[in-house]
């Protein structure tokens, strides 16, 4: 059992996404939900990315499985960049989709805690931000297992091809196994990363209006199959009482 989350790129600018293109896309993710696909949607978009989670529960489909998704961002995407940064070949891959991959433990609800990046100038630093992130949350209990989409060198999408260290606004996606510690969890994600230089958190949809060289980054719960936007609660705790 696996979730799996591609980021990227798929707006005709810089800025923003389109309402519509991220409805036609989330609902041709809904015609790919089945017995083995259980989940496939749009679970933050942040500037210009989005990010499509997809919760498996045979990882023998994962390359399928993959391949259906990356066809329907193609499908509908009005940017191609990340799409086309995507190569079958290792010695020809450039910037493309951010990829991250987890393992499920069928023992517990799939729950999670997917991060989204996005930069106006602020790639220097970004994977920086996102290892950091990831970091803050490994062994911490009740956290399954964490992975960031950071590309050292040359990273495979099983199915789709190959992307390279070019490959920005990265991904960060932890299973939780106790619905208490989903706050917890996101709390550590969060504090780490607005801990860095030039970080803000958003709501999800936020356009990227900041100053070059700033990094923006929305953070939803999945839980049980159900999307939730943290910013609004994470920003209701800050307040000074």
């Amino acid at each position: 059992m696996k979730m799996i989350c591609m980021g990227l790129d798929i707006s005709d600018n810089d800025i923003s996404c389109s309402n519509l293109d991220i409805k036609k896309i989330d609902e041709s993710l809904s015609g790919l939900v089945n017995e083995n696909i259980i989940f496939s949607k749009i679970t933050n978009i942040t500037g210009d990315d989005i990010v499509v989670t997809t919760i498996i529960n045979d990882d023998t489909t994962l390359e399928v499985v993959n391949k259906n998704v990356y066809d329907i961002l193609y499908e509908h995407a009005l940017g191609f960049d990340d799409l086309e940064g995507v190569s079958t070949n290792i010695d020809h891959a450039g910037e493309g989709i951010s990829y991250a991959q987890i393992d499920l433990n069928p023992k517990f609800y799939p729950d999670a805690i997917v991060v989204a990046f996005d930069t106006y100038c602020g790639e220097s630093f970004v994977s920086d931000v996102a290892l950091k992130a990831t970091k803050a949350v490994q062994g911490m209990d009740n956290v399954g297992c964490v992975s960031c989409s950071v590309v050292d060198d040359v990273k495979e999408i099983p199915g789709v091809g190959y992307v390279s260290s070019h490959t920005d606004d990265p991904v960060i996606v932890a299973s939780v196994e106790n619905t208490e510690d989903v706050g917890v969890v996101a709390g550590a994600l969060i504090g780490a990363i607005l801990g860095c230089k030039n970080t803000y958190l958003v709501s999800k949809a936020t356009d990227c209006n900041v100053i070059p060289g700033s990094v923006i980054f929305s953070v939803s719960a999945i839980m049980n199959c159900n999307i939730i936007d943290l910013s609004q609660a994470f920003t209701y705790r800050y307040r000074l009482l």
